[in-house]
């Protein structure tokens, strides 16, 4: 059975309503369909510094953990790729049949589009 789970500093951090949006959409997603991985976008935004921070649900199906070294993430709203980065994320161990919120930070020179509209996916 899929369980939700927070990082440390997340589940310290974040505010009550933004945690039951995230078990909203982990109540709402978390069945396997065949995938082994789903990232479920919660929302996406641009710093002062003008990277792109995209939250998604990461939906760990599989019997074993999942961790992220030299990994390529693309961010893409409506077929046009806004973003590409290689992540290694090594705080970042998502237990078998887990579920966790996790915000990538996509640098400025990973951006291939200098705004976004929201509504995106995140691929691997």
């Amino acid at each position: 059975m899929q369980k939700l789970k927070f990082e440390s500093s997340w589940g310290k951090a974040i505010a009550v309503k933004d945690k039951e949006l995230i078990a909203e959409i982990f109540q709402n997603s978390n069945t396997e369909d065949g995938q082994s991985i789903r990232l479920v976008p919660i929302w996406e935004a641009m710093n002062y510094k003008g990277e792109v921070l995209i939250t998604v649900l990461i939906h760990n199906f599989m019997d074993t953990e999942l961790t992220f070294q030299n990994q390529k993430f693309t961010y893409i709203e409506k077929e046009a790729i806004i973003a590409e980065h290689i992540f290694t994320v090594p705080q970042l161990i998502i237990k078998r049949k887990t579920s966790m919120p996790w915000t990538f930070i996509f640098p400025i020179e990973s951006l291939v589009m200098k705004e976004i509209r929201g509504n995106g996916k995140l691929k691997i």
